[in-house]
């Protein structure tokens, strides 16, 4: 097992989720979403214990899921509870998953639900804060989801793959810092007196500042379990306190990564950028969200390839510089916890 299953994980965005059932693979589990009467998301195995038809192939009436097959009627709890003209007492119960809906997500926990607890889920100050806007997405990546812990605690990439939007050399020549401190790994990188590049020019312009000054760049990625990466962005005019400066003088954000294995080799990522600057413009949320979403389309192409890769050269060790440390760092607590969570659970057995 690469990946926790005692944990909270984003398994769709809230407007994923309306008046259909949803069919999505979670921690090598299939499961169903839909929604109840009250609009409440509920997930359950996706399995009809009639005849086994996947129950996302069916349709939601009343709150209730309706298997496509035979027209079996199945509780958000995982109860049977009628079939056309057949008696269904006798039914065994499917598996019922714990759901939160929060900061625009449906959040599953896939391991022991006698464990889930809302007081574990993480907190994040941008998708409750009027002072904040957020626009993202989702892609499937068909690439083992630590592969993109890799490249996010690790973004010297961004002068390869990211040339034309986000790159540039001064971030290979800035040195990298890497901490561990409990369950949090961050890589941070400063660069100062540099030219911003094309994304952060055009976020300088809509903020009504020049685009054409120094700035002093910064990037802290931040790794939580089970898999999310929250990246700290800004630029702001060279010598006005970089990162600690004042808002009218930089450009700020959070690059949002919500990484949610789906098998060992495949994965889904919920994608964004949260910005602390013209909140009320709508219009350049979509165009951030635009631009974001094609940069990260690149990351995708790359991620996948190095799957291929990895896959066909199974004896092949990699090399470990110092710029991957963080990624190392948080495979390593990844794999500590794995251990935990194994030992739990075996005691729980005997």
């Amino acid at each position: 097992m690469t990946f926790l299953r005692n944990a909270w994980y984003v398994a769709c965005a809230s407007d994923e989720l309306a008046d259909k059932p949803l069919g999505r693979q979670v921690c090598n589990q299939k499961i169903v979403f839909f929604r109840d009467a009250d609009g409440t998301p509920a997930a359950l195995e996706d399995y009809c214990p009639h005849r086994g038809l996947p129950l996302s192939l069916g349709f939601v009436d009343g709150g209730h899921l309706v298997c496509g097959y035979h027209g079996l009627v199945m509780g958000r709890c995982g109860v049977v509870q009628s079939m056309p003209k057949q008696r269904v007492d006798k039914f065994p119960s499917i598996r019922r998953y714990p759901v939160i809906e929060r900061y625009g997500f449906v959040w599953i926990w896939p391991g022991d639900a006698d464990a889930a607890t809302p007081d574990e889920m993480p907190v994040f100050e941008w998708a409750e804060d009027s002072r904040w806007a957020y626009g993202g997405g989702v892609y499937h990546i068909n690439c083992d989801y630590r592969l993109m812990i890799d490249n996010l605690m690790d973004l010297t990439h961004e002068t390869y793959v990211h040339a034309d939007s986000i790159g540039q050399r001064e971030i290979d020549e800035a040195p990298v810092a890497t901490r561990v401190e409990g369950d949090t790994v961050s890589t941070s990188r400063f660069m100062d007196d540099v030219e911003a590049p094309p994304f952060w020019q055009m976020a300088l312009r809509e903020n009504g500042m020049p685009d054409d000054v120094a700035v002093d760049r910064w990037q802290v990625c931040r790794f939580t379990l089970p898999s999310h990466v929250m990246i700290d962005v800004g630029v702001a005019k060279a010598g006005r306190g970089g990162i600690d400066a004042a808002s009218s003088e930089k450009v700020s954000g959070t690059i949002v990564d919500f990484l949610t294995p789906e098998t060992e080799s495949t994965m889904w990522y919920f994608w964004g950028m949260a910005r602390s600057f013209s909140p009320e413009n709508k219009e350049l949320t979509e165009k951030i969200r635009k631009g974001q979403g094609e940069i990260f389309a690149e990351d995708l192409e790359v991620l996948e390839q190095q799957q291929i890769s990895l896959q066909s050269n199974p004896g092949r060790r990699l090399m470990t510089l110092d710029i991957d440390a963080g990624g190392r760092h948080s495979r390593l607590l990844i794999e500590r916890m794995l251990k935990l969570e194994c030992e739990s659970s075996q005691q729980h057995r005997s």
